[in-house]
């Protein structure tokens, strides 16, 4: 059979190449200007359109412990799954299709991945699955996660979908300043939690990747509330415009440091992290300013800690600072994380600690960076008594050391 000839399979279903070209270049031209609060009843219709039913929109809440039904005409909406324990979690964690066989069908589960960062899971039942039906499904979830992305700017219903509890103003505006929590390209992969979800204030983290070098940074604004926010909000902004000046690491501590000392005075400060990695040799450059240590991560264990000199906060002007190097191979993981993981206290009163903090990497490391930090911050957060009184955030990068060999045809 030529190449995109349409032919149709038992069940009456055309399922060919050139079927699905059509079926997804429809779907496409339809939803370009369509409102937000039609695209899930236009998937549910297109679905249906290659023998599919009761389609279900999973996204992930805030607190990334479950994934919740995105309601909508035409999708079925059900009680929330867990990510750590149902196929859902399963497709949404290991980033893969995940097939379950049920009375009536076979429940197929599918990644949302807008580039490698995970919007979600879409769930829907058919009667068989074979090669054809799983390449199409791929290539439709593939679309369906851009147009979710591109419409949620659109509307709050998404954001609503995945709130499980009311939300302060300082955490909104932590969210929204938040990049995609997840990032994997053959040469480096990131990801990262914060925690309260819901009363997150002065933690966040930022990262770009331009050309061969990985930016990123995680910062920590003294205080509660909105104040913490509002530094943070500065100091990230202060951050990506230095970062995009291609100034050096030294000089962005200056720029940050000077933003947050003229905004608010002298009596505030915000420790941070920033750091350069070279995705093609390995090569790290970092600007410790009051921040715990980063932790390196080798053959999945804790190795050591990413020691160097550190200079003041931003924000009390502290002197130029010491740009540290470390040789990273190929595999090799860091952890930088925030001071409330070490410092809040058990139910005994006792400090977590830094010893408790790597017995947890440990037992974790060994999964694929997107689970190790979801489930790493969740473990944190039960041994901790499951509450956190202060803002407790992780940020996790992989070399990977590999080369994008799909996009040489492209330099």
């Amino acid at each position: 059979m030529a190449d995109g000839e349409r032919w149709a399979d038992h069940r009456g279903v055309d399922r060919s190449e050139g079927f699905g070209e059509r079926l997804l270049g429809v779907l496409l031209d339809r939803a370009h200007e369509m409102p937000p609060q039609l695209i899930a009843p236009l998937i549910a219709v297109e679905v249906a359109s290659v023998g599919g039913r009761d389609v279900s929109i999973l996204l992930q809440d805030y607190a990334q412990e479950l994934l919740v039904s995105l309601p909508g005409k035409r999708l079925i909406v059900g009680e929330p799954e867990v990510i750590a324990d149902s196929p859902a979690g399963t497709a949404f964690l290991r980033a893969t299709a995940v097939e379950v066989r049920q009375a009536d069908g076979v429940r197929v589960y599918l990644p949302l991945l807008d580039g490698s960062d995970e919007v979600g899971v879409m769930a829907l039942t058919l009667n068989t699955v074979d090669d054809d039906d799983r390449r199409l499904l791929r290539r439709l979830a593939g679309l369906v996660a851009d147009m979710l992305v591109t419409k949620h700017s659109y509307t709050d219903r998404f954001f609503q979908a995945r709130r499980r509890e009311p939300m302060s103003v300082a955490a909104e505006m932590q969210w929204s300043l938040l990049p995609p929590l997840t990032m994997s390209v053959p040469q480096v992969a990131v990801s990262g939690a914060v925690a309260p979800a819901y009363n997150i204030a002065g933690d966040s983290f930022d990262y770009a990747l331009n050309d061969n070098i990985l930016h990123a940074a995680v910062i920590d604004a003294m205080g509660h509330g909105l104040d913490a926010a509002t530094m943070a909000t500065v100091v990230v902004g202060a951050y990506r415009y230095a970062r995009r000046s291609g100034i050096s690491l030294a000089e962005k501590y200056a720029f940050m440091d000077q933003a947050i000392a003229e905004q608010f005075g002298p009596d505030h400060f915000v420790t941070a992290q920033m750091m350069d990695l070279d995705v093609t040799t390995g090569r790290l450059q970092l600007v410790n300013a009051g921040h715990p240590a980063p932790l390196l991560i080798r053959n999945h264990k804790v190795a050591q800690q990413l020691e160097g000199p550190t200079t003041l906060p931003v924000g009390l002007g502290g002197e130029h600072p010491t740009v540290t190097e470390h040789q990273l191979q190929r595999g090799d993981r860091v952890l930088c994380y925030t001071d409330g993981i070490i410092e809040e206290r058990d139910t005994d009163g006792e400090p977590f600690g830094e010893e408790r903090l790597i017995h947890c990497i440990n037992a974790h490391a060994d999964q694929e960076i997107r689970a190790a930090a979801l489930r790493l911050s969740h473990a944190l957060k039960q041994q901790r008594g499951g509450h956190t009184s202060d803002d407790a955030t992780i940020f996790l990068i992989e070399w990977r050391g590999a080369t994008a060999d799909h996009l040489a045809v492209l330099e």
